[in-house]
C-alpha cells in the first residue's frame, strides 16, 4: 500500500498524492494542510492524522479525515460520536500500522 507524508508533498501536493492510497500527517500539519486535504478528496486519497499528544480542535478539516489516532479510549469514543471520522483509534502503534 502506498502512502505519503504531508511533509513530503512539496510544492505541488496534488501531483505528489497521485497514485497513493493514504496521506499521513501529524496534528501539527493540519493548519497548513487545507490544500492537501481538498486535493486528497479529488484524488481519492484517504487521510490519516496522528493526533496523539495534542488537544483536538474540531473543525471542517475533520470531514476529510478517515483515520485518527488519539491518546486514550475515552477520547477515541468521544470523537467517534462527534467528529464523523470513519475510524478513531487509541493506540501506541505507528499510524502506518492502522492503514487499510
Amino acid at each position: 500500500m502506498q502512502w505519503i507524508r504531508f511533509s513530503d508533498l512539496g510544492e505541488d501536493p496534488r501531483s505528489a498524492m497521485q497514485g497513493h492510497r493514504w496521506l499521513v500527517m501529524n496534528a501539527e500539519d493540519v493548519p497548513q494542510a487545507t490544500a492537501a486535504l481538498a486535493f486528497s478528496e479529488l484524488e481519492d486519497v484517504l487521510v490519516a492524522v496522528d493526533h496523539r499528544g495534542v488537544e483536538v480542535e474540531h473543525g471542517l478539516w475533520m470531514r476529510a479525515v478517515h483515520l485518527m489516532l488519539v491518546n486514550d479510549a475515552e477520547q477515541a469514543e468521544a470523537l467517534r460520536s462527534s467528529s464523523g471520522i470513519t475510524q478513531v483509534i487509541a493506540s501506541d502503534q505507528p499510524v502506518e500500522s492502522h492503514l487499510w
